[in-house]
């Protein structure tokens, strides 16, 4: 390279630099001077990765006094340009010499950087474009904020999501049966709600056992990083805010740490934009004594605009709390009790009407006169004419029995604000078979249970019952070593003798304490060399994602997992059928909890749920008052807490005696009471409510639209191409899955999301199901947000030169292809991107600028282009410049014709899409009290805000390729 002094370079690897000047030429190297920086590099002159700067006529130039010079000629002299032409200040003629030109430049713009010489390899430009299309069709996607939750595609969880994780400031309470996943549909609207920027700071209030479940699930689920708050992490987080909550967006703490008053205050005071409960059935609530926790969340509710409750069983305090749990969400709405069960009563005919609909069949005449009564405000017949009528298609009959069903439920439901599925309404559970094994006690225990009576006066009666219900607990007491009893335990010996019968079949084995599950293990591996592996609460969550990984693994894997009791919370083992039931849990709901590890929606195989029991011990008593009592192992028992709460006196009493009398009135009394409770529930179930909260149809067109996209390949290539082109390492580790690792290659030198030691992904649903330890990558995955910001956000694939090899065109001619962006900068909450999200647009002209784009695809165009090396690009690029400066004009008036169109388009699209949810929800408010004031006033603003920012769209070109015909 011919260096001389005060010559103008940009450095091609550090172009952040600004523009050096060469200061030293002097044997093989030669030193350049960055005056921006202050820094100094030295190169070797033979292969520097230095770019040489001169401009060329039309082009404009900054001088280091600020002023620009629109370039008309420039002269060359001892290697040294000077540059001829006009002000831009004042229209005079002047001249600058290339050593006083402003040190800052920087060649960030697509077309300076082609003209600079800074030539990208042609697949990056490809990978470019490709991201940018990618980060629209996410942005244009109808189920942004669904698809990428580790979930299952259920439908009634996904329809819940979709109808409010997209309104504004949602206020629900979300009420399904235990196993349907309400923490999933919570997961999936907060999910939705952050990714579209109708929120940003999210507050969930769990009791004080969930606070580690929820974080975990967050993370795992929804790639969502939560933080937990107790009291010293709110002090340490003093050195950085003097309310701690606003150390972070994402928050989960208890209500006990709400109970302090300085707390509730600073968390008043920390702007949420949602507030989720869980547990909401423990708000106590009474007109004339509301309970502290009932307090407290009202406080907040008033504040928060967004508000979440969660609940299993709304009316377990009792109908009235149930109201009140509603009256937070809206106060307005919920006012007065007696209006609230007179409202109830009205929706019997309601109901009636629906039920018919839904039926499928033809409507009775009083069906059809209470539908007319009931949408009054609209003519009607129409409709029910095709479903009358014998010789239309069914097709037809279904699709106008579905939309007068959606109008009665949208004037006449309470699906706006209460979702509540239960199993008898939702399809897809499997059946629980249930098999108990009595076991004699052997002599150890008899010896050590007499023993522990004469020694026992000190304990409490809590403790004698769960050593009547664990006497291996006892024998550990008297036995240093404390690990011998599963060498006589006789149900230890069933155990592993079931486990050798069944050695194709995972297991899992749920025990009460993690002692026991860490000897069963022992028991295991030493007596039979069975592979087995525990999960208990004193593992990290790395150690327990590392077993739930080993005992899913289908080849090689453990054939038994064995939980203390926190394995029956929030973890999913359904690809395993067979629950070993060590011992049992003295309430139901953890039975339920057991149970519903494997017992989900999704559950391809019966439920075989075994418990091996000690015969005429506590254990058999237990056994026969959740059998015979609540039926609880066969069927779900979801009045179980209140008949646990009713009965645990005498169940206790029972359980420690043993009198049969007692017993039998026990059992009798129970199963009275289930069977009441049971009737009263069926009845009291809103068929209407059920059919808002499950979706029905339009819940599984949904499903469908989501399991098309898991199945997009093109999507997959993208992403696997996009990690080739950054230079990630990709293992494939068979199973459907890859490890992806940091290299000493990469493009960036960090990839924010991907740890050094890597992450293991899969692109297939199921898979990322049952293996915690394998996340699942769809387009809205972090690790595939991060990778195409990486793209988008930085210079590469900015400029490119490629060669068309086609000898039906002349050789040398030339085509400039063009990408622009079309955006206009906006809030996320406005949600302009729903509308006019950054746009490609692109522009292929000759060399007469005629626009090739419409006719010529890029799909077709890049499989025909061939790379060239930068510096022949380069050469390429200096040769073709006089007629380039046009084509960049020419380009220019293009794109703003398609931006035009696309402003024109999208402001069509949201003031009709707008319009018409205003005036649904403006009819809609006259017969449906649930539609909030808040929600109409946010439409309104809404389209005045976005036409605002249609206004301000601008261009900006995004990359350019400047392609020559060879015949070579």
């Amino acid at each position: 390279m011919p260096f001389a002094l005060g010559q103008r370079w940009i450095s091609d690897t550090e172009s952040e630099l600004g523009l050096g000047t060469v200061v030293q030429v002097e044997g093989r190297m030669v030193t350049l001077m960055f005056p921006a920086t202050g820094e100094n590099r030295m190169f070797s002159r033979s292969d520097a990765p230095l770019t040489r700067v001169i401009y060329n006529p039309g082009d404009s130039v900054e001088g280091h006094e600020g002023w620009t010079l629109t370039i008309s000629e420039l002269e060359e002299d001892n290697g040294l340009v000077t540059y001829h032409g006009t002000r831009s200040d004042n229209g005079e003629q002047a001249s600058l010499r290339e050593t006083l030109l402003n040190h800052n430049i920087r060649f960030n713009k697509p077309q300076d950087r082609l003209f600079a010489g800074q030539i990208d390899r042609l697949d990056r430009f490809g990978v470019r474009y490709q991201a940018q299309n990618l980060r629209h069709q996410i942005a244009t996607s109808d189920m942004l904020g669904q698809q990428g939750p580790r979930v299952g595609l259920i439908p009634h969880q996904q329809w819940i999501a979709s109808e409010v994780g997209r309104r504004y400031a949602p206020r629900v309470l979300l009420a399904d049966e235990v196993g349907l996943g309400k923490t999933i549909e919570a997961g999936l609207i907060i999910h939705q709600q952050l990714l579209t920027g109708r929120a940003e700071r999210v507050l969930v209030i769990v009791p004080d056992t969930l606070r580690h479940q929820w974080l975990v699930e967050m993370l795992r689920r929804f790639n969502l990083r939560f933080s937990v708050f107790d009291e010293d992490r709110c002090v340490e987080a003093y050195a950085d805010n003097d309310n701690p909550f606003y150390t972070e967006q994402l928050v989960i703490c208890s209500l006990e740490l709400l109970r302090k008053k300085r707390r509730l205050e600073q968390a008043l005071d920390a702007d949420w934009d949602l507030m989720v409960v869980d547990e909401a059935h423990h708000l106590e609530w009474a007109e004339d004594k509301p309970s502290r926790a009932y307090q407290i969340v009202e406080a907040l509710s008033e504040e928060v605009p967004g508000v979440l409750l969660l609940t299993a069983t709304p009316d377990q305090l009792g109908h009235q709390s149930h109201f009140a749990r509603l009256r937070l969400l809206d106060p307005n709405r919920f006012f007065d009790y007696e209006s609230f069960i007179k409202e109830e009563d009205s929706y019997k005919a309601v109901a009636e009407a629906a039920e018919a609909l839904s039926s499928g069949e033809k409507l009775p005449d009083s069906a059809i006169q209470c539908l007319t009564e009931l949408l009054a405000e609209k003519d009607i017949m129409p409709s029910i004419n095709i479903i009358q009528a014998d010789d239309i298609d069914d097709e037809l009959k279904q699709q106008a029995s579905q939309e007068l069903l959606q109008e009665l439920l949208d004037r006449h439901g309470t699906g706006r604000v209460l979702y509540r599925n239960s199993r008898a309404s939702v399809k897809g559970f499997p059946q629980r078979i249930f098999t108990s094994y009595p076991q004699a006690v052997p002599e150890q225990y008899r010896t050590a249970a007499r023993v522990n009576a004469m020694m026992s006066n000190y304990k409490t009666p809590a403790q004698k019952l769960t050593e009547a219900l664990n006497p291996e607990k006892i024998y550990q007491e008297f036995e240093e070593s404390g690990a011998s009893w599963w060498k006589f335990d006789p149900r230890v010996d069933w155990l592993i003798e079931f486990l050798k019968n069944n050695r194709s079949k995972k297991v899992l084995i749920i025990a009460s304490r993690a002692e026991t599950a860490l000897s069963l293990e022992e028991a295991l591996r030493t007596r039979e060399g069975i592979q087995a592996t525990v999960f208990h609460e004193g593992m990290s969550i790395i150690e327990r994602d590392k077993a739930g990984a080993y005992f899913a693994q289908e080849e090689g894997g453990a054939q038994a997992l064995i939980c203390s009791e926190i394995g029956s919370e929030g973890r999913n083992f359904q690809f395993a059928s067979h629950l070993v039931l060590f011992d049992l849990p003295l309430n139901p709901d953890l039975l339920e909890q057991r149970i519903g590890r494997l017992d989900r929606i999704g559950q391809k195989n019966d439920v075989q749920i075994h418990l091996p029991y000690l015969a005429g011990t506590a254990q058999e008593r237990l056994l026969q008052w959740f059998e015979q009592g609540l039926n609880a192992f066969e069927l779900t028992c979801p009045g179980g807490h209140i008949l646990f709460n009713e009965f645990v006196e005498p169940l206790t009493n029972v359980l420690m005696t043993g009198d049969e009398d007692e017993q039998t009135e026990l059992l009798n009394q129970t199963q009275a009471r289930y069977n009441e409770l049971k009737q009263a529930m069926e009845q009291g179930r809103d068929k209407l409510l059920e059919l808002n909260s499950n979706g029905g149809a339009r819940a599984a067109a949904l499903v469908k639209k989501l399991a098309d996209l898991d199945n997009d390949t093109h999507l997959i290539g993208s992403v696997i191409r996009l990690w080739d082109i950054i230079g990630v390492d990709q293992e494939d580790r068979g199973e459907n899955s890859i490890i992806l690792r940091p290299s000493e290659h990469m493009m960036y030198p960090t990839y924010p999301g991907l740890p050094e030691d890597g992450i293991t992904v899969t692109f297939d649903r199921e898979t990322a199901l049952s293996r915690d330890d394998i996340a699942l990558i769809t387009q809205e995955h972090p690790i595939v947000q991060t990778g195409l910001d990486l793209i988008t956000g930085s210079e590469t694939g900015t400029t490119s030169v490629a060669i068309l090899k086609n000898k039906a065109l002349p050789a040398g001619t030339i085509f400039l292809e063009l990408i622009y962006m079309a955006d206009a900068s906006a809030p996320r909450a406005s949600q302009l991107y729903r509308y006019l999200p950054p746009t490609p647009i692109r522009v292929l002209l000759d060399k007469n600028g005629t626009n090739l784009a419409a006719n010529v695809t890029y799909e077709s165009f890049d499989k025909q282009l061939s790379a060239v090396n930068r510096h022949i690009g380069s050469k390429l690029v200096t040769a073709s410049q006089p007629m380039l400066h046009p084509l960049f004009a020419k380009g220019e008036e293009f794109a703003q014709q398609d931006l035009d169109k696309l402003v024109v388009e999208a402001r069509e699209k949201m003031t009709t899409q707008l319009t018409a949810e205003l005036a649904r929800l403006e009819s809609l408010k006259a017969v449906n009290p649930n539609i909030r004031d808040e929600e109409l006033d946010y439409l309104r603003q809404q389209m005045t805000e976005l036409n605002g920012y249609m206004d301000q769209s601008l261009l900006q070109l995004d990359a350019v390729r400047l392609i020559l015909v060879s015949h070579a």
